[in-house]
Protein backbone atom coordinates (compact mmCIF):
# COMPACT_ATOMS: atom_id res chain seq x y z
CA UNK A 1 0.00 0.00 0.00
CA UNK A 2 1.31 3.42 -0.95
CA UNK A 3 2.56 5.65 1.83
CA UNK A 4 0.13 8.44 0.88
CA UNK A 5 -2.81 6.05 1.18
CA UNK A 6 -1.60 4.93 4.60
CA UNK A 7 -1.37 8.57 5.71
CA UNK A 8 -5.01 9.14 4.78
CA UNK A 9 -5.98 5.95 6.59
CA UNK A 10 -4.18 7.18 9.71
CA UNK A 11 -6.03 10.51 9.44
CA UNK A 12 -9.35 8.68 9.22
CA UNK A 13 -8.41 6.42 12.12
CA UNK A 14 -7.49 9.40 14.29
CA UNK A 15 -10.70 11.26 13.42
CA UNK A 16 -12.77 8.18 14.29
CA UNK A 17 -10.96 7.88 17.61
CA UNK A 18 -11.53 11.55 18.39
CA UNK A 19 -15.25 11.36 17.64
CA UNK A 20 -15.46 8.29 19.87
CA UNK A 21 -13.67 10.15 22.67
CA UNK A 22 -15.77 13.30 22.23
CA UNK A 23 -19.05 11.38 22.40
CA UNK A 24 -18.16 8.79 25.05
CA UNK A 25 -20.81 8.81 27.76
CA UNK A 26 -22.85 11.43 25.91
CA UNK A 27 -26.50 11.23 24.90
CA UNK A 28 -28.22 12.73 21.90
CA UNK A 29 -29.50 15.54 24.14
CA UNK A 30 -25.93 16.26 25.27
CA UNK A 31 -24.90 16.44 21.63
CA UNK A 32 -27.86 18.56 20.55
CA UNK A 33 -27.36 21.08 23.36
CA UNK A 34 -23.58 21.51 23.10
CA UNK A 35 -22.42 23.63 20.15
CA UNK A 36 -18.76 22.89 20.85
CA UNK A 37 -19.37 19.13 20.81
CA UNK A 38 -21.37 19.36 17.59
CA UNK A 39 -18.63 21.45 15.97
CA UNK A 40 -15.91 19.06 17.06
CA UNK A 41 -17.75 15.99 15.79
CA UNK A 42 -18.66 17.62 12.49
CA UNK A 43 -15.06 18.74 11.97
CA UNK A 44 -13.79 15.20 12.41
CA UNK A 45 -16.39 13.91 9.95
CA UNK A 46 -15.16 16.53 7.48
CA UNK A 47 -11.64 15.17 7.91
CA UNK A 48 -12.84 11.59 7.43
CA UNK A 49 -14.68 12.50 4.24
CA UNK A 50 -11.85 14.54 2.76
CA UNK A 51 -9.17 11.97 3.63
CA UNK A 52 -11.33 9.23 2.13
CA UNK A 53 -11.94 11.28 -1.01
CA UNK A 54 -8.23 11.93 -1.52
CA UNK A 55 -7.34 8.32 -0.72
CA UNK A 56 -9.82 6.95 -3.26
CA UNK A 57 -8.35 9.18 -5.94
CA UNK A 58 -5.01 7.46 -5.31
CA UNK A 59 -6.42 3.97 -4.78
CA UNK A 60 -9.89 3.62 -6.38
CA UNK A 61 -9.96 -0.11 -5.62
CA UNK A 62 -10.51 0.72 -1.93
CA UNK A 63 -14.00 1.99 -2.75
CA UNK A 64 -15.32 -1.54 -2.35
CA UNK A 65 -13.45 -2.05 0.94
CA UNK A 66 -14.91 0.96 2.79
CA UNK A 67 -18.67 0.54 3.20
CA UNK A 68 -20.63 3.48 1.79
CA UNK A 69 -17.45 5.32 0.81
CA UNK A 70 -19.31 7.55 -1.66
CA UNK A 71 -21.94 8.43 0.96
CA UNK A 72 -19.18 9.32 3.44
CA UNK A 73 -17.65 11.76 0.96
CA UNK A 74 -21.12 13.14 0.15
CA UNK A 75 -21.75 13.63 3.89
CA UNK A 76 -18.50 15.61 4.14
CA UNK A 77 -19.67 17.80 1.27
CA UNK A 78 -23.01 18.38 2.99
CA UNK A 79 -21.28 19.37 6.23
CA UNK A 80 -19.12 21.91 4.41
CA UNK A 81 -21.36 23.22 1.64
CA UNK A 82 -24.85 22.48 2.91
CA UNK A 83 -24.30 23.08 6.60
CA UNK A 84 -27.73 24.71 7.00
CA UNK A 85 -29.34 21.38 6.08
CA UNK A 86 -27.34 19.32 8.58
CA UNK A 87 -29.59 17.50 11.02
CA UNK A 88 -28.37 16.76 14.54
CA UNK A 89 -30.34 13.51 14.43
CA UNK A 90 -28.57 12.39 11.26
CA UNK A 91 -25.10 13.21 12.59
CA UNK A 92 -25.80 11.43 15.88
CA UNK A 93 -27.18 8.43 14.00
CA UNK A 94 -23.98 8.22 11.98
CA UNK A 95 -21.92 8.43 15.18
CA UNK A 96 -23.85 5.52 16.65
CA UNK A 97 -24.37 3.32 13.58
CA UNK A 98 -21.77 4.03 10.92
CA UNK A 99 -18.70 5.27 12.77
CA UNK A 100 -17.88 1.88 14.34
CA UNK A 101 -18.02 0.25 10.88
CA UNK A 102 -15.76 2.87 9.30
CA UNK A 103 -13.29 2.61 12.20
CA UNK A 104 -13.20 -1.19 11.99
CA UNK A 105 -12.61 -1.22 8.24
CA UNK A 106 -9.85 1.40 8.44
CA UNK A 107 -8.18 -0.41 11.33
CA UNK A 108 -8.27 -3.64 9.30
CA UNK A 109 -6.75 -1.95 6.25
CA UNK A 110 -3.94 -0.51 8.39
CA UNK A 111 -3.31 -3.85 10.08
CA UNK A 112 -3.09 -5.56 6.67
CA UNK A 113 -0.67 -2.94 5.35
CA UNK A 114 2.03 -3.68 7.93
Amino acid sequence: MRLEVQKYLFDIQEACQLITEFTAGKTFDDYKNNAMLRSAVERQFEIIGEALNQMLKLEPSLTSVITDSRRIVDFRNLLIHGYAKVSNEVVWGIVESNLPIIAQQVNQLLANSE
